[in-house]
């Protein structure tokens, strides 16, 4: 991913951020009354307000210190999501079993970290492009693997077998892991009131994920 650095936004104001997924869905209503809904975007993207996370001045000036770093919106970031972090639920550890990955042919040795959402027919998959470091794991056919059987790119979310490990066909793989979301600043400029952050005014600093 161009332009991009591999540093996560400030935990301790992205805990108290506020934002989520969001989709685009057009919908046309007919004459008869019914609707025909259709959605534009094929994955969700996600939008966070980090100013809600800064509670003192100190927080204040690691926030503008890491902007002018990144160049407003010119280079991405990693952002850690609360609600979402983790191929589980919140409150679990991530286990080799947690998502399936992709099925073995016996010829492909790469395959890319996915979270599913929902299950069935309607279940969402999204790629997974920045896995947290140390804490990928991998199961075939429900068995862990070791850590030297394969490797794991922590800028494009993909697994890689070692030679002599490549997935045979049919076998399923899964994976466990932590994740970070990509994102960027959705503004250019950060406008900072002294006297009404002291009041309680909180500034805006507009976050918004880069879809791979």
């Amino acid at each position: 991913m161009p332009d991009f650095h591999e540093v996560r936004f400030p935990l301790d104001v992205a805990r108290g951020a506020r934002g989520g997924p969001e989709r685009q869905t057009q919908i046309v209503t007919l004459a008869s009354g019914r609707e025909v809904r259709n959605s534009r975007w094929a994955h969700s993207r996600r939008r966070y307000d980090a100013g809600l996370g800064i509670r003192n001045l100190d927080a204040l000036a690691g926030v503008v210190s890491f902007f002018e770093e990144r160049r407003g919106r010119l280079h991405g970031f990693r952002w850690r999501d609360q609600l979402d972090w983790k191929s589980c639920q919140p409150s679990q550890v991530p286990a080799a079993t947690d998502q399936v990955i992709g099925v073995g042919d016996g010829v492909a040795a790469t395959f890319q970290l996915r979270k599913a959402y929902g299950s069935g027919t309607s279940a969402y998959s999204r790629e997974i492009t920045k896995p947290c470091d140390g804490t990928v794991r991998v199961a075939m056919d429900g068995v862990e693997l070791a850590g030297a059987t394969f490797s794991c790119n922590l800028s494009t979310g993909q697994v890689t077998f070692a030679v002599g490990s490549i997935p045979p066909p049919a076998a399923v793989l899964t994976a466990g892991f932590a994740f970070d979301v990509p994102v960027r600043f959705d503004t250019d400029a950060i406008e900072v009131d002294l006297s009404a952050f002291a009041a309680g005014e909180i500034p805006r600093v507009p976050v918004v994920e880069i879809i791979p």
